[in-house]
């Protein structure tokens, strides 16, 4: 019966959506959000980490900590009530408050011990963030332990800063914590609920899943017995409209209250509507132009060289990225500890020529560049075609979905690659750098996926301790110092991967939406009120 009236809900809305109105409004106590669900592909904790996803998975489960906006590398209570770091950096240990799942089920440290076990034995996408802090399903048994009820240890398998765990399991999808009875209850052949999981919740947050259609809509509706103050709306839709247009004119007639999905001529052309706000937030990692560096080509640091120099950084950031990011070119995110000031590449063809002639092209040579083919992949990856062009380096655009451009990088089967990423999720420069330039192994057999380093074969024994050794250091001032010395060294080897742009979100909302977190990784849609 539930399904039964959230369809017959959402139908109203959507035939209300369609029918022209001088002040159309969405329900006081309902949310509509507007974004593309193309890359929901399941809402299994484990397996999704799309920033979609993220929005949905934060509201229905809940995590044991979670960061602190306010203060960048600070952490505010969850699912744990306090917490306490052993005085060798070696363990954490969590105390847990009384909260009930949506089943009714009580939130035990079985529970979350479960649910991190389970994330390391399916070995899905989410797992890659306990992995690179040397978790394993193998050590899962030893590394997360249940203490009694209400008490959780996490011993860390490798010399770590805690904090660095801390973060990672403060994010939804690898933190968040499953109803194990309700999933187990639901599991087909031992598959720990995944096939269930795609569709269905078992969380402890302020909303629970009520349904999903693929590419289609999600429908979320307000807990009434999480253990925090209840959500301030009663329900979440959050419909798929993957076109900007759309969007744009849904926000403006008042049938959606916020837009995620909105491309750049629509975000200028809605800076002046009244009753809409624009606000764009940095977010985590960059787009940049990588190169994989099992081509010989691209292997020779005075090719890499020139293609910094072949980038229109300027033009790239005016023209095409306003409102996706904001001229960047460092490994680090701009609000990460130690970051240092951007070293001022510019467009530079006739030197770009000079160092291909010195490395033995000065007719240039022909490569193949991928980009997913959507804004501003597609845009930037054909400026970047143009200004290759100028050196005599003929450039063969391919394009693409996530699976066939990214794929081909995971693969390590590309040339050149236009794309997103480099960490920085957690505000902390290890975040990034383990993301971008740290590679452990470079043999194709190691199938290090999640890291840039391994996609791009790019490997540096020296890079890699370094990045090790500044994780430990305890004195802050000297941690400071050891990350700029990294990002100097790192710039000194031209890298495989140069950033050109910082990744920025932006979302336009009605005016009368309060207390929205714009940034999906950090969205709690439990605290959005409206004001009307």
């Amino acid at each position: 019966m539930k399904k039964l009236l959230s369809t017959v809900a959402l139908a109203a809305l959507i035939a209300a959506a369609a029918v022209p109105q001088t002040f159309a409004e969405t329900p006081n106590d309902q949310l509509v959000i507007a974004l593309s669900l193309g890359n929901v592909l399941t809402l299994d904790p484990a397996a999704t980490g799309s920033r979609e996803t993220a929005q949905v998975l934060s509201a229905v489960y809940d995590t044991l900590i979670k960061l602190d906006d306010a203060n960048p590398g600070e952490f505010l209570p969850g699912l744990a009530e306090s917490w306490e770091i052993s005085e060798d950096n070696s363990s954490i240990t969590f105390k847990l408050r009384d909260a009930n799942f949506a089943s009714g089920n009580p939130v035990t440290a079985q529970d979350v011990v479960w649910s991190f076990d389970r994330l390391m034995k399916l070995n899905l996408a989410n797992s890659s963030f306990l992995k690179t802090r040397g978790f394993s399903a193998d050590n899962a048994g030893t590394t997360f332990v249940a203490v009694d009820d209400k008490t959780v240890q996490i011993n860390l398998p490798q010399a770590d800063d805690p904090n660095m765990v801390m973060m990672v399991i403060a994010l939804p999808g690898p933190g968040s914590i499953i109803d194990s009875q309700t999933v187990l209850a639901n599991e087909t052949d031992g598959d720990l609920g995944e096939n269930w999981l795609r569709t269905n919740s078992a969380g402890s947050g302020a909303f629970t899943l009520t349904e999903w259609r693929s590419n289609e809509y999600v429908i979320l509706d307000r807990s009434e017995s999480h253990w925090d103050e209840p959500a301030g709306l009663r329900r979440i839709l959050i419909r798929h409209i993957p076109e900007s247009q759309s969007q744009r004119l849904q926000l403006e007639r008042g049938d959606i209250d916020i837009a995620y999905s909105l491309l750049a001529a629509d975000l200028q052309a809605l800076s002046t509507t009244e009753g809409i706000e624009i606000e764009t937030v940095p977010s985590a990692g960059f787009y940049y132009l990588a190169v994989s560096m099992k081509d010989e080509r691209m292997a020779n640091p005075k090719v890499r060289e020139a293609l910094r120099y072949l980038i229109d950084y300027e033009g790239l950031n005016s023209a095409i990225m306003q409102f996706y990011g904001t001229p960047h070119q460092r490994p680090l995110n701009s609000t990460a500890m130690g970051v240092l000031p951007d070293p001022g590449y510019t467009l530079d063809v006739e030197r770009a020529k000079g160092l291909l002639a010195e490395a033995g092209y000065a007719d240039g040579f022909e490569v193949t560049l991928r980009a997913l083919n959507e804004p501003p992949f597609l845009d930037a990856a054909t400026a970047i075609q143009a200004t290759l062009a100028q050196a005599g380096i003929k450039a063969n655009l391919i394009t693409g979905t996530g699976d066939q451009i990214y794929g081909a990088m995971r693969e390590r089967n590309f040339e050149l690659i236009v794309g997103r990423g480099g960490g920085g999720q957690h505000p902390h420069p290890d975040s990034n750098l383990r993301a971008t330039a740290f590679n452990p192994d470079n043999s194709d057999e190691a199938q290090l996926t999640n890291y840039q380093g391994w996609r791009t074969s790019f490997y540096d024994e020296t890079l890699n301790t370094m990045i090790e050794d500044a994780l430990l250091i305890t004195d802050r001032k000297e941690q400071v110092a050891a990350y700029e010395e990294i990002q100097t060294y790192y710039e000194e080897m031209i890298p495989a991967l140069q950033p050109f742009s910082e990744v920025v979100v932006t979302a336009a909302f009605r005016d009368d939406v309060e207390g929205l977190t714009v940034d999906p990784w950090r969205t709690d849609l439990g605290d959005v009120t409206k004001n009307r």
